[in-house]
């Protein structure tokens, strides 16, 4: 076990599946106490340990309940996330996409705000490779998780008084639902793997251990950064 987080208390929106579940799982397996938050169509696998609830991050008063619900928080995680690859340049779908992966971030991080400054805890928000660059097919997921890299920055600074840091991960191409499209297209993965200098797509649990750290206190110094985790790609 890298982390020991034995008696603190985390939220994952998004921690049904994916990335969120996997972070989920990570921060349980290290002992704590896990809620994870989302849209459950059905119960993930490997979720003994973990509390399940439904929460919409479009919903501030769906959020509310499950935070209510939370005795305390000392880690809270934006992992909630769609895209709509094709389709978001329709107005209609653009406004949806941000109000799930940049609306719905704030919303998680002001209702959980006074729960994370009462324990000096942290927000980690999951950022993307599309923080860094343009996504011709998906202009309202990277124009969300743009804005999701200058909200980590912004709420470090405005929370650091209060003793909560703030920080991001940005992942490179993971295999995930999410990504399933783009894992099918033989083309495209190619792209994807040849300039990704460790040549293979990443996993979900290859982001859990960078957001452990950034929550524990080996990573005490540091808030506003967004941290990629991307097997090079940034650096191809």
């Amino acid at each position: 076990m890298l982390f020991d987080f034995s008696g603190k208390v985390a939220l994952v929106s998004g921690g049904t599946s994916g990335i969120g579940l996997a972070i989920a799982q990570a921060l349980r397996d290290a002992g704590c106490a896990v809620t994870g938050a989302g849209l459950i169509e059905k119960e993930p696998t490997d979720a003994s340990g973990i509390t399940f609830a439904t929460m919409d991050v479009t919903d501030a008063s769906s959020i509310e309940r499950v935070v209510a619900k939370c005795p305390r928080l000392d880690i809270v995680v934006n992992a909630a996330g769609v895209i709509r690859r094709g389709e978001e340049h329709d107005p209609e779908v653009f406004r949806q996409v941000i109000d799930v992966n940049l609306n719905g971030a704030m919303r998680v991080a002001v209702a959980t705000r006074q729960r994370l400054a009462a324990t000096g805890g942290s927000l980690i928000n999951i950022a993307s490779m599309l923080s860094f660059f343009g996504g011709g097919l998906v202009p309202a997921y990277s124009a969300s998780k743009g804005g999701i890299s200058q909200l980590t920055k912004s709420l470090a600074i405005a929370w650091a008084a209060e003793g909560v840091r703030v920080n991001a991960v940005a992942p490179g191409w993971i295999a995930t639902p999410l990504t399933q499209g783009l894992q099918d297209d033989a083309a495209r993965s190619a792209a994807v793997l040849s300039r990704t200098p460790m040549g293979r797509w990443g996993r979900p649990e290859d982001i859990a251990g960078p957001v452990m750290f950034l929550c524990s206190d080996a990573a005490a110094f540091i808030t506003g950064a967004v941290l990629p985790v991307d097997g090079g790609y940034l650096a191809a």
